[in-house]
């Protein structure tokens, strides 16, 4: 097991939340599946907790019930290889949920993302600064970031 573990506090979606999770991605799965017992806070029976690993990264997801709720002061950062991967998680994450801009969304279950072409890294470690100023200037317009875009703000 990992040192630290990453733990998400749904209400009462934990399940459908990793199951969903892990079909976005190749190297994920859902590890195991605890339910609540009798003496426990929660509906006897029903899903009380969730292990579930993505890209080799374990979470824990738990239905504790509506008293927290995500907000974006956390998110989860995910480094795309590509344009088609931006926009296959984007449409994917956003279908319930709401975009924001610089390539953050809102997933339906409240979680918040970024999903981040790598090249944009890439472009703003130029030492160019002319260029990391337009690259970056053309990022902060955007919802979904769009790579093509990047690039053309970075050429001039």
């Amino acid at each position: 097991m990992q040192k630290i573990t990453t733990h998400l506090w749904f209400d009462d979606r934990a399940l459908e939340a990793a199951e969903f999770y892990t079909s976005l991605f190749e190297d994920a799965r859902v590890l195991e599946v605890t339910h609540y017992p009798e003496t426990a806070p929660g509906p006897t029976g029903t899903v009380m907790t969730v292990t579930f690993e993505v890209a080799g990264q374990r979470f824990i997801a738990l239905n504790g019930g509506p008293l927290f709720s995500f907000n974006e002061s956390m998110s989860l950062y995910v480094d795309c290889e590509d344009q088609a991967e931006v926009d296959r998680l984007w449409a994917a994450l956003t279908e319930g949920g709401e975009e924001a801009p610089c390539g953050w969304l809102k997933d339906g279950y409240g979680l918040s993302w970024q999903i981040v072409p790598r090249v944009l890294t890439e472009l703003l470690r130029d030492p160019d600064q002319a260029a990391v100023e337009r690259v970056m200037a053309a990022m902060l317009r955007m919802r979904k970031i769009d790579v093509q875009a990047l690039r053309d703000a970075h050429a001039g």
